[in-house]
């Protein structure tokens, strides 16, 4: 059997035949460049951000979250003012013509009083109406309800902002994670290949045999099982990054785009909060609360008289003249309110029952809130330490791959060693590129979760 010094230099003078001599150049097993049609990169998409400002604008004019909510404040705001038309005057003309089909020259019914110009024929009558409310106390709750529901679909629309804010950063830096892990999955692939091409040439001298081959070959096909999936994950983060920005498309990220300044940009656009009570989903929810008690105050205010005055001032067509008017009455109207068969004790228990769960609603975000603040604090925390952990790793992976492979064109090591270290090493490169894209998640989250965006 031949010594491993004898077979050590036949496979160097395999490998590199035009080296001029040992000396010159020491014994090193340099792998060749391996092509494979699976290493060209994934194509660019269609479209992409190049900035913060250029995703956020885009957002901001494609978004149908955020239109639906600006729709909820329009809505609020027309119920706003439908409840204070109540309390203001309402003011009416009302202009008809008339004739008696089988008495046409008989004035139709107006009484002339005594007056010498009677009711023309056809008849033409106008009728002002004004009527104004003096003391109504269920439309002055009705009409503090729809205040605190439109503060209330105000302060949504300012979490929503947050929430998408925070939904974008999230879906870039997910985009831009999907683009250095299939590139970090290329690198994988290539140096599998590179391992078989290793391999294939030392069984090829007679120092191993077909199972290390086997593995080899193994190996590679993991590799392109994990390129595959790592490339379909890329094409749904951008197609996930195009939903937010409100396209039906794919729209990726320039290899331009300042990430690690993202939770700058982000301080730009939203401020800290002085408190947690202030967040828009809890003042939101407590404007809720508002509404809702106001409004159980209002179908109570029905069991309570009202009172208003109404005006009518009534004219008609005469023969000979133009016209005059007849009457102009002010009465003031009193309304007592008797029964009504339970309507009004049923609007009650109704609205009673849309307090308590607005009031239930309202502990329920306080509680979410404050938890997810804690959470929010303690994942950066934790991010940062596990992309320490993750970048030892990767070290210390890279370390032991060097060695193996070494060892294994030695002679000194088995393919099983090989492969294992080759996999170890993509795994690692894999988590210390999830690592750091997860403490950026973590910062923009710890920030957004205790900000407000005004936009």
């Amino acid at each position: 059997m031949a010594t491993p010094t004898v077979l050590l230099l036949a496979l160097v003078a395999a490998s590199t035949p035009s080296e001029p001599s040992p000396s010159a150049h020491p014994p090193d097993f340099a792998q060749p460049r391996v092509e494979d049609a699976m290493l060209a990169p994934v194509p660019p998409a269609a479209r992409s951000v190049t900035t913060w400002g250029e995703a956020l604008a885009l957002l901001r004019e494609r978004s149908t979250d955020l239109r639906s909510t600006e729709a909820e404040v329009e809505r609020a705001s027309g119920r706003w003012r439908q409840a204070l038309s109540v309390l203001l005057p309402n003011a009416r003309v009302q202009a008809s013509v008339a004739t008696d089909v089988l008495h046409p020259d008989t004035p139709v019914g107006a009484n002339t009083g005594t007056s010498t110009r009677a009711p023309s024929s056809p008849l033409g009558t106008v009728t002002a109406t004004l009527t104004q409310t003096v003391v109504d106390v269920g439309a002055w709750r009705g009409l503090s309800a729809a205040r605190a529901a439109e503060v209330g679909a105000t302060a949504s629309l300012h979490d929503a902002q947050r929430r998408l804010t925070l939904g974008l950063a999230q879906a870039l830096v997910a985009t831009v994670a999907a683009e250095r892990a299939a590139e970090i999955n290329r690198v994988g692939l290539q140096q599998a290949l590179e391992r078989e091409a290793l391999t294939r040439r030392i069984v090829e001298l007679g120092t191993g045999n077909s199972l290390d081959e086997v593995r080899v070959s193994q190996d590679v096909a993991v590799a392109r099982g994990t390129l595959i999936s790592g490339d379909e994950q890329l094409r749904r983060a951008r197609e996930a990054l195009g939903l937010t920005l409100g396209l039906d498309h794919a729209v990726g990220v320039a290899p331009t785009f300042n990430l690690q300044g993202l939770v700058e940009q982000t301080r730009q656009e939203c401020a800290p909060l002085a408190q947690l009570d202030a967040r828009p989903d809890l003042v939101a929810a407590r404007a809720q609360v508002e509404s809702a008690r106001d409004s159980r105050r209002q179908a109570s205010a029905g069991y309570l008289p009202t009172l208003g005055i109404t005006s009518t001032l009534y004219g008609l067509t005469t023969d000979p003249g133009f016209g005059r008017f007849s009457t102009w009455n002010v009465a003031a109207v009193l309304a007592v309110p008797l029964w009504e068969g339970g309507a009004r004790g049923g609007l009650m228990r109704e609205r009673t029952g849309v307090v308590t769960q607005a009031e239930m609603a309202l502990e329920r975000a306080r509680r979410d809130a404050s938890l997810e603040v804690t959470q929010a604090r303690r994942a950066v925390d934790v991010a940062e330490a596990l992309s320490q952990t993750a970048a030892e790793s990767r070290d210390l992976a890279s370390r032991t791959d060097a060695l193996t492979r070494r060892s294994f064109e030695m002679g000194r090591g088995g393919s099983l060693d090989l492969v294992q270290s080759g996999a170890a090493l993509r795994q690692a490169e894999l988590n210390l590129v999830l690592r750091d894209f997860e403490r950026v998640q973590a910062r923009l989250a710890a920030f957004l979760t205790e900000a407000r965006c005004d936009w």
